[in-house]
């Protein structure tokens, strides 16, 4: 029978120690990069913090550490470019497969859905659906699959181990092979926990506030600050920390404020809501690169992978 679940594999930890206040330097560039506990980057290298309420507001809404420790260095190793793993696809049980026959069945993809693995990272699916009916496939086969994750959407090709009728129909396929993230999917608004510096000075070096930076997207971001910064209509520049697999750099823009919330807890922060401006188009790349690793594109290839 399918198994429910799969070793999703050990989870990441690090040993490094968080920084104290007076390990983060005032008026001086910062001498390493700092990251948070997960290991993403908070502020890079040569980063200046121009006032102790801006590194007390790291203290507070972070875990900052320093990013040259063994820890992380280890961890930046490991998110090298590396051939594409079933763990780092993340299925689930009940995920959306789009599957075709290498042979036969015409290129459109027909639905599935993954109801088990097994430890080798063999894979039980339900027939693929032609015509309201279930496709058997032989033994042998090589299938052409798209799977729907919570991660990406991904592409890899399988071979029909065995087709299964009792208790009920269902395909056993081969460990996936060949695995390709597919990138064709259009911005979204993601969730974010990004450190960002932010002041009035729009052409100037001066970034003298500190805000946590709660969700991003091509065209702007939420900025949640002890208090409001600006009101409505008016510009400010923010600089943050850009880090994937193929970006990493630090994004410099100004925005507009489009909106403000005011918390109504006594310790609740006051979101903006901003808009980047003038944005070239290495920053709007740079962007793009950020938002397509971390967003959800489950509904919009659910729509498209049948």
């Amino acid at each position: 029978m399918p198994e429910s679940k799969h070793d999703e594999g050990p989870s990441r930890t690090n040993t490094v120690a968080p920084l104290a206040g007076e390990e983060l330097p005032i008026g001086e560039p910062l001498p390493w990069r700092v990251v948070d506990q997960d290991g993403s980057v908070l502020l890079r290298a040569g980063t200046i913090l121009c006032r102790e309420s801006q590194r007390n507001f790291l203290l507070s809404y972070f875990h900052p550490r320093r990013g040259d420790a063994t820890a992380f260095q280890q961890n930046s190793r490991n998110d090298e470019p590396h051939p594409v793993t079933l763990e780092d696809m993340h299925l689930s049980i009940g995920a959306l497969l789009g599957m075709r026959s290498q042979i036969g069945m015409g290129r459109a993809m027909h639905a599935s859905r993954v109801i088990g693995f097994s430890p080798s990272h063999t894979l039980f699916v339900t027939p693929p659906v032609v015509g309201g009916q279930p496709l058997m496939l032989m033994p042998g086969e090589n299938v052409e699959i798209v799977a729907v994750t919570t991660q990406a959407v991904f592409w890899f090709v399988c071979t029909v181990e065995t087709v299964c009728t009792h208790p009920f129909d269902y395909l056993v396929l081969s460990a996936p092979g060949n695995i390709k993230q597919l990138r064709e999917r259009k911005a979204v608004r993601v969730r974010t926990h990004l450190a960002v510096r932010h002041g009035i000075d729009l052409t100037g070096p001066a970034l003298d506030g500190m805000g946590v930076g709660c969700d991003l997207s091509v065209f702007g971001m939420s900025l949640a600050t002890t208090a409001p910064i600006g009101r409505i209509g008016e510009r400010l520049r923010v600089a943050f920390q850009l880090t994937t697999r193929s970006v990493d750099t630090e994004f410099s823009a100004v925005a507009v404020i489009r909106n403000v919330q005011t918390g109504t807890a006594p310790a609740a922060l006051c979101t903006h809501g901003l808009e980047f401006e003038g944005l070239s188009s290495e920053q709007q790349l740079a962007l793009k690169a950020f938002v397509f690793d971390r967003q959800d594109a489950i509904s919009y290839w659910a729509a498209h992978a049948a």
